[in-house]
């Protein structure tokens, strides 16, 4: 469909699709705060699943419609991409909240386990990549590990949710998951819920939208598909990650804003076992290339910063910011400047 457009046309629309999901994004993430007190699940347990998810969808339309084309860079890269890209997002965050470090004032254990868990699921892609080539039915057997690891890690965050073996020390900067309103927290989730997923649906079809125009990107400027999925597509469908992170900051959810990002990339590390099953060429870590591995080491290095952070907990930082902040900036910058310069 896309294919007939014309150059101004192909913006206009992927400017739209996009436009679209940061609307949806904004709605999520208010309602994503009030099933979190309704359901009593938590903030950073909401966060990190149901709002990460739910962000996440569109993303995941474009590396499952790229791998099904044949495109294994394309698929891939968008989700590795995305993964530094909304990780970055903490960063920036972090500039917006003034009162103190956002890992300081967010201290809280399944954010924590969520990261520890991020970087297990990024070092099996890793694995597979380093490993002999094999495939039944066309799935690495990696992605059936990665898949059944994400589900056994859901199920311990939300151990470390309701059970914590262990307690962050409290400053006068901690925020703490408290529902705003009593009288709110007694009232029926169904509403919210149903909207809720009704904004995920349409999320998910403006990412196939963009999926198909990133394509027509590729083709029509002779682009790298790296570079398309890395920095276009995953940059575009990881807006609303960035969204729903500074409203959350803006409403003083700290918890959520933080567990959105780090359960919305333990989320996209699934983006590449359905990828996997798309691709029908094979195993989709043995087609891809060395500039994709390099997207993925720069995920485990943002997370691991960020992990970092939220263990030493710094008040403030250089520019009243925290140290990590700083880091994650400089590596994301970097990992930038050398994929366009590979690419040219």
């Amino acid at each position: 469909m896309v294919e007939s457009f014309s150059n101004p046309i192909l913006f206009l629309v992927f400017a739209i699709a996009g436009t679209i999901i940061i609307a949806a994004s904004i709605k999520a993430t208010q309602l994503a705060d009030v099933i979190a007190d309704r359901t009593r699940m938590g903030e950073a347990m909401v966060g990190g699943i149901v709002l990460g998810g739910a962000t996440s969808l569109s993303g995941v339309v474009v590396s499952v419609t790229a791998a099904a084309s044949g495109d294994a860079s394309f698929a891939f890269s968008n989700a590795v991409g995305g993964i530094a890209a909304q990780t970055l997002f903490l960063a920036l965050a972090d500039l917006i909240y003034r009162k103190a470090n956002l890992e300081h004032a967010a201290a809280e254990p399944a954010n924590m386990f969520q990261a520890v868990l991020l970087l297990i699921l990024l070092s099996l892609p890793i694995a597979a990549m380093a490993g002999p080539e094999m495939a039944y039915f066309g799935i690495h057997p990696a992605s059936i590990a990665l898949f059944l690891a994400y589900l056994a890690g859901v199920k311990l965050a939300t151990d470390v949710r309701e059970r914590p073996m262990w307690e962050p020390v409290e400053t006068s900067d901690t925020r703490h998951d408290m529902p705003e309103h009593a009288e709110d927290a007694r009232k029926s989730a169904r509403g919210p819920v149903t909207v809720f997923i009704i904004l995920a649906v349409i999320m998910a079809a403006s990412g196939w939208v963009i999926s198909q125009v990133g394509g027509q990107f590729i083709t029509r400027f002779a682009l790298t598909s790296s570079l398309v999925g890395a920095l276009i597509t995953a940059v575009v469908t990881s807006i609303p990650e960035l969204v729903t992170t500074l409203v959350a900051v803006r409403r003083g959810a700290l918890q959520l804003a933080v567990g959105g990002i780090i359960g919305g990339n333990t989320f996209d590390t699934l983006f590449l076992v359905f990828s996997d099953v798309a691709y029908r060429d094979g195993s989709l870590f043995h087609a891809v290339g060395t500039t994709d591995l390099y997207w993925l080491a720069t995920g485990i290095l943002l997370t691991s910063i960020l992990l970092s952070g939220l263990i030493l907990r710094q008040r403030q930082g250089p520019a009243r910011i925290g140290i990590e902040s700083v880091l994650m900036i400089a590596v994301y910058a970097t990992a930038v400047a050398v994929e366009v310069s590979t690419a040219n």
